[in-house]
């Protein structure tokens, strides 16, 4: 088992259990902590796994009750530390949590170099005065608010990765779409693809990716929806292409539907709950963000 009293950002320690008697090293690695083919490369370059104190190969057997200690040698930091708002709603050993305001992009890109959650993330490691590399999880489209989860080790940011991509990570979102949704609930169902090859557009195209989204009516207003969605899959675009193929695009959506700026100057979407496995511990991390300030003003709009 893995003891949270022994433990930092960067180390790992297990106790072997009944189980682990006579497995090799690199067996329990895999099989109880699920650590990934190229970590386990790193840590074998770089010598930082000891049975016991003392650095062990893969081969080595180990024995009920033995201490299995892995050091992640962490990487620098290349983000410029930023004073920009933070919202964190949600901390602990393996990650960040926290809740992005509209308007702002995640990383760097040529047309975004500077003020981005990456380099607001590098100032508050930097007041706590630690440093790892900033591993995102799941991304958001600049203009969509909502929960971020950014991992401190290679290790936590491999395991949430392969939540992610199994999709047992449960993603809620509250959306306002045009029109008055008939239907208290409901499922889209339909596969999704790049429109073409040099677009960012999404489409409904029996060839994409199978795509599943669920939803809920929390509240009806003259022509709009307020929607509670779940996404059962994690495809690009893939709340705004749905809802533009349902007949109900994103209010403010000028991509997939119109633009409203006489009445938001984004697409409505909020990403507002997340649930997964903590990475080391593997307990449920329950998180809900509260709604920004701009959608709260378009539903008082709306009203």
């Amino acid at each position: 088992m893995i003891t949270k009293d022994k433990q930092k950002e960067n180390i790992v320690v297990y106790d072997a259990e009944h189980d682990d008697d006579g497995k090799t090293l690199k067996q329990v690695l895999r099989e109880r902590l699920d650590f990934s083919s190229r970590l386990l490369s790193k840590l074998k370059q770089n010598k930082t796994v000891f049975i016991d104190g003392q650095y062990s190969k893969y081969h080595e057997i180990v024995k009920e009750g033995n201490q299995i200690k892995i050091i992640m040698e962490e990487e620098s930091n290349h983000f410029v530390p930023q004073n920009i708002d933070l919202e964190v709603i949600y901390e602990d050993i393996d990650l960040i949590l926290i809740n992005k305001q509209p308007g702002i992009v995640t990383h760097p890109t040529k047309s975004h170099p500077d003020n981005t959650i990456a380099n607001a993330i590098t100032w508050h490691l930097k007041n706590k005065e630690i440093s790892y590399k900033i591993r995102f999880v799941n991304r958001l489209d600049m203009d969509t608010s909502g929960l971020l989860i950014i991992a401190k080790n290679p290790y936590s940011h491999h395991i949430l990765s392969k939540q992610m991509q199994q999709d047992k990570i449960k993603k809620g979102y509250i959306a306002f779409v045009w029109g008055v949704v008939g239907n208290n609930s409901g499922k889209i169902e339909a596969p999704i693809q790049r429109s073409s090859g040099d677009s960012i557009k999404r489409v409904v195209d029996q060839k994409g990716r199978q795509s599943l989204t669920e939803f809920k009516v929390l509240k009806r207003y003259e022509d709009a929806t307020m929607l509670e969605i779940n996404l059962v899959t994690g495809r690009t675009h893939q709340i705004r292409v749905h809802m533009s193929h349902f007949g109900h695009p994103l209010i403010g959506d000028s991509l997939y539907g119109t633009d409203d700026t006489h009445l938001i100057n984004r697409q409505a979407l909020h990403a507002s709950y997340l649930s997964f496995l903590q990475p080391r511990y593997r307990n449920t991390i329950r998180v809900e963000a509260p709604l920004p300030d701009d959608l709260i003003e378009l539903e008082r709009k709306l009203l």
